[in-house]
C-alpha cells in the first residue's frame, strides 16, 4: 500500500543518495519553497483545467519562457531539456516529479538519456496547455533547482 506524500519536503524526501549502489529513505532537510501543494484535493480541481486563455497564456507561460522552456506553438506544447551533474540526479528529479504527475493524474512526455531530462507538457484532454502544464512545470523547475 502507498503511503499519501503531503508536500514539497515529503517530496525531496523520498530518495537520498548516499553512496554507489545504495539508495537511503533518510529526509534530505527542509525544502527551500513551501509555496507548491501537493494534496490531492488541489489537484483534483486542476483535472478540469481549460485550455489557456490568451490573457492565462501571457501571465502563466511568460516566466516559464524565461527559464528555458520553448514553446511548440505547432503542438500547442512546452518543451525544456534539464542537466543534472549524473543519472542519479536526473532519476531522483523524475522520481520526485513521478510523484506529482500521479497525484495531478497529468503525466509528462519525457525522455532520458544519463543526465538529461527531455520533457514535454501539453494537456491531451484539451488538445494544447493548460494550467496543469503550467504548474507542473513550475514544480519541475523548483525541483531541479532544488536537485542541483
Amino acid at each position: 500500500m502507498y503511503q499519501a506524500v503531503h508536500g514539497l519536503d515529503a517530496l525531496l524526501s523520498i530518495v537520498k543518495p548516499v553512496g554507489v549502489g545504495k539508495l537511503s529513505l533518510r529526509p534530505r532537510g527542509p525544502a527551500q519553497c513551501s509555496w507548491i501543494s501537493t494534496s490531492a484535493h488541489h489537484f483534483k480541481k486542476m483535472a478540469l483545467s481549460p485550455k489557456l486563455t490568451s490573457a492565462e497564456r501571457e501571465t502563466q507561460l511568460k516566466p516559464l519562457l524565461s527559464n528555458k522552456w520553448i514553446l511548440d506553438s505547432e503542438k500547442d506544447a512546452i518543451s525544456k531539456e534539464f542537466l543534472f551533474k549524473d543519472f542519479n540526479q536526473a532519476f531522483g528529479f523524475m522520481t520526485r516529479v513521478a510523484l506529482l504527475a500521479d497525484k495531478m493524474d497529468h503525466h509528462p512526455e519525457w525522455f532520458n538519456v544519463y543526465n538529461k531530462v527531455k520533457v514535454t507538457l501539453w494537456s491531451h484532454d484539451v488538445q494544447g496547455l493548460s494550467g496543469r502544464d503550467t504548474k507542473m512545470a513550475a514544480f519541475m523547475d523548483n525541483v531541479a533547482s532544488l536537485t542541483a
